[in-house]
This record gives structure tokens, sequence and C-alpha cells, in this order.
């Protein structure tokens, strides 16, 4: 079994990249806390952000920014998102002058695997299991077609052994059902540098999201390395995705989801091979490398640290 002691879900990732992209003198300048109002203390001798990534409705956010004077106790606000900021903005009304949107980044662009008619159509799915797996599961069940396979690699460890101790018991009942469909290979948890390194193993990166992302580090991530992305428009995974993938509408009755998953799979594999569906995927690659690389968000976030810090220290 593999454990994760030290979790890297999509804020601690992201994290670990900005240090390798943005230069150490600029960041021993600053104190940057990710999501949690206090998890890292303020240092009245630095700059202090928070990055804020989480969502607005989660209870350990609501309190601090319920209370207006606590607004003030930061330098800046980073957002990963503008879906995310307006929530913010709209709900707590955070100050909109030291408010800024710097999207995620990824470093994820292998050479891409091209899909020849016939082949064998293998799906990716590894978000948390609270985030949709269950309706990708029911619409599996509805796929006849023997040439598609999804493999799911979802499990509550990517935050660690202590959370998964906790939770990994309540999705059992949810991995069984994937490990007896016939089409689904339960995987379950493995590191993102694995995913990563296997992300062009995939055709199909399927996710018939439940759960309000506030961006989306997985989408991300597939569409980098020029997979065809099945999703829905719910919370900013429309501003996330943009235009590239196929999108199925949100529903709160999920098992229409589900059915609508099901249609969008077998859809995609009658015109997966073909050579404009082939051109869309290179160009969304090419896109999500011009505007999405770490390359280009070191830049963004060196830019704005810059600035920040000469106007606190004029």
């Amino acid at each position: 079994m593999i454990t994760n002691q030290n979790p890297k879900g999509g804020t601690e990732l992201q994290l670990e990249f900005l240090t390798k992209y943005v230069k150490k003198e600029l960041l021993d300048q600053v104190q940057i806390c990710t999501s949690i109002p206090g998890k890292v203390p303020i240092d009245p001798n630095k700059l202090n952000i928070l990055w804020q990534k989480n969502s607005y409705d989660q209870s350990n956010l609501h309190s601090w920014f319920a209370d207006p004077k606590n607004h003030n106790k930061y330098d800046w606000y980073i957002f990963n998102s503008h879906w995310n900021y307006e929530k913010f903005r709209y709900i707590f009304n955070i100050p909109t002058g030291k408010s800024l949107v710097i999207k995620n980044g990824t470093s994820n662009f292998p050479k891409r695997r091209v899909y020849k008619e016939g082949d064998p159509i293998k799906i990716l799915h590894h978000n948390t299991p609270w985030r949709g797996l269950n309706i990708l599961l029911a619409a599996m069940q509805s796929i006849k077609n023997p040439n598609v396979t999804l493999d799911v690699y979802s499990s509550s460890q990517v935050y660690g052994d202590a959370f998964s101790n906790k939770n990994e018991k309540d999705f059992e009942p949810l991995y069984d059902q994937a490990r007896q469909l016939p089409n689904v290979n339960y995987i379950g948890y493995k590191p993102n540098e694995y995913i990563l390194e296997h992300m062009t193993d995939y055709d199909l990166y399927v996710y018939p999201s439940n759960f309000e992302e506030t961006f989306c580090a997985s989408a991300l991530e597939a569409l980098a390395a020029g997979v065809h992305v099945i999703t829905n428009n719910f919370g900013a995974l429309y501003e996330t995705c943009a235009e590239w993938p196929v999108y199925i509408n949100y529903d709160t009755n999920y098992e229409q989801m589900a059915k609508d998953t099901a249609v969008a799979i077998d859809v995609a594999s009658q015109y997966l091979h073909k050579s404009y569906v082939q051109e869309h995927l290179e160009e969304q690659q090419r896109f999500y490398k011009r505007f999405y690389s770490w390359e280009k968000k070191g830049a963004e976030w060196t830019s704005f640290l810059k600035g920040a810090l000469y106007e606190k220290n004029k």
C-alpha cells in the first residue's frame, strides 16, 4: 500500500512550483499563507499574502472572512480564478484594491498521444472520490463499447495519511462498486508525479463534477497534455477549461448527469480518431503551454511581487 505522509493536493503542488519558478531572494521577503487564514503567522517585516484557493463556503473560512476587521490583516489576497475572487468579493466584500487573480500553472506538456481508429479508448479519472466518482461509475454502467475502459486513481490519500485514515473508509463502498464493473479498473492512490508521467497513456479525462471547483488543477494537467476532456460547467471549470472540452450541463439530478456523461463518452468514441479532433487537441496543448506554463506563471508572480514590495517599502 502506498502511503502519503507528505500530502500534496493541488495547493501544495502549486506552492512547490512557486518556489521553483520565483527567485528565493524575492520569496524571502514574502509570507504566503495558503487558503486558511492564520495557518501561517503574519510577519510584520514581510509582505503578507493570503493565496486563496479554497471555496467561499468552507466552514473553516467563513467566520474569518465574515468579520470585516480581518480583511486588513493581509497586504494582498491572491485568487486562483476570477470565479473564486468574485464569490469572495460578493459574499464577504473583500477589498478589491488588494485582490488579484493569478491562475494555477502546470509544467505538464509531454509529447501528445495521437489516437488512431480502432485503438482501445482509455479514460482517466484521478479526482477525489467525493467529486463525482459516483456519477462517473453510473455512466460507465451504460457504456457497452468493449473498447472503452476507465482507470480510477481516486483516493483521499492525496491529502495525507492522517486525513485518509479518518475518511477513506467512507468511500470503500464506492471503490467496491468500481472494482465490480467490468470496464473499470480501480487503481487507487498514486502520487501526482506518477499521474503526470502516465497522462499520455489516456485518450479521455472525464470529470462529471458535483463539487464547486475553484480552479481544478487535474483538468489543467489533462488539457496541457493534449488529452480530450469531458466535464461540466460547475464552479470555475468553464473558466479553467474554456472552449476546449466537451461540456455536459451540471444537474442536481445526478442520474441525468450520469446519462449525459455516458452519451458524451459514446459520442467521443466515434469521433476521437478524426483529423479535426486531433488538430483541436494539438491546438489545445499549444494554448495551455502558452498561457499556463509555470514559466509564464512564475513571471506573473515575479512581476506582481516586485511591484507589491516596492509599494510596501517606499
